[in-house]
């Protein structure tokens, strides 16, 4: 079993007895009700530009079968099946308050035949081996509490050819982008998570945990050791986001 990385004890609720995976499955259940108008606010809505970017890298893999891991309220699953057409997205989160309503906008958009979602932990991922196509993740690489091993689980029900992508927060590389971006981060977005009512520890993990990410090079290297190959990130919107990718081998 792999060791922790430093990233993987940041955790939202620093006086609690329970451990990262339960925190953070608490947590997303408590601010779920206002997530995603939360997420169009504090990004101006670039995050819809961003996940279309990485759901467009798969357009020539044609993957039938997706399984989007921390699919919350399937964002990512929705917009996936709208680009790609697949014969079927799997959608699993730890959190069946955010689940709950993925369910409900997926009714909506009367997709229940093509987007199945299931409680489900990215470090056990219940599906055989070789089982899909594609796996994405928006997002949601960041909350593991072992990232090594929630990689290594993904690679294992990828099909040999299968690609990896990944959508994460990364840390600017320009000096006055990333002083405007750790001002944001650190003090606008709690602030304003607190006038939407919305836990407020819950917007400082997030700024935490994307501050402690092993991002660019360093996760790319985490993807091969992994056992990917064809690793690669591409920097969106100053640096502030990177897609990365990788395939299992053949």
């Amino acid at each position: 079993m792999s060791k922790p990385l430093p990233h993987d004890n940041i955790i939202p609720f620093k006086d609690s007895e329970k451990g990262k995976k339960e925190q953070v499955a608490d947590m997303f259940d408590k601010i779920a009700g206002k997530y995603d108008q939360m997420n169009r606010f504090l990004s101006a809505r670039t995050d819809i530009n961003w996940r279309k970017k990485a759901i467009r890298m798969l357009k020539k893999d044609r993957p039938q079968h997706i399984l989007d891991v921390a699919t919350g309220t399937a964002d990512m699953a929705l917009m996936a099946y709208k680009i790609l057409k697949p014969a079927r997205i799997t959608g699993i989160d730890i959190s069946e308050g955010m689940l709950e309503l993925g369910r409900k906008k997926i009714e909506k958009e009367q997709l229940g035949d093509k987007i199945h979602l299931q409680k489900g932990d990215s470090e056990t991922i219940n599906f055989a081996e070789n089982t899909f196509d594609a796996v994405m993740v928006a997002f949601g690489v960041r909350n593991f509490e072992n990232l090594e091993k929630g990689l290594a689980e993904m690679w294992r029900v990828l099909k040999p050819g299968g690609r990896l992508i990944v959508l994460e927060f990364s840390k600017p590389r320009r000096r006055a982008v990333k002083s405007f971006y750790n001002l944001y981060m650190g003090i606008v977005a709690p602030q304003v998570a607190r006038w939407f009512r919305q836990n407020k520890e819950a917007y400082q993990y997030l700024n935490e945990s994307a501050k402690a990410f092993p991002d660019r090079h360093l996760f790319t290297d985490i993807l091969k050791k992994a056992g990917y190959s064809h690793t690669e990130f591409q920097p969106l919107t100053f640096g502030i986001c990177c897609i990365y990718s990788g395939r299992k081998p053949i």
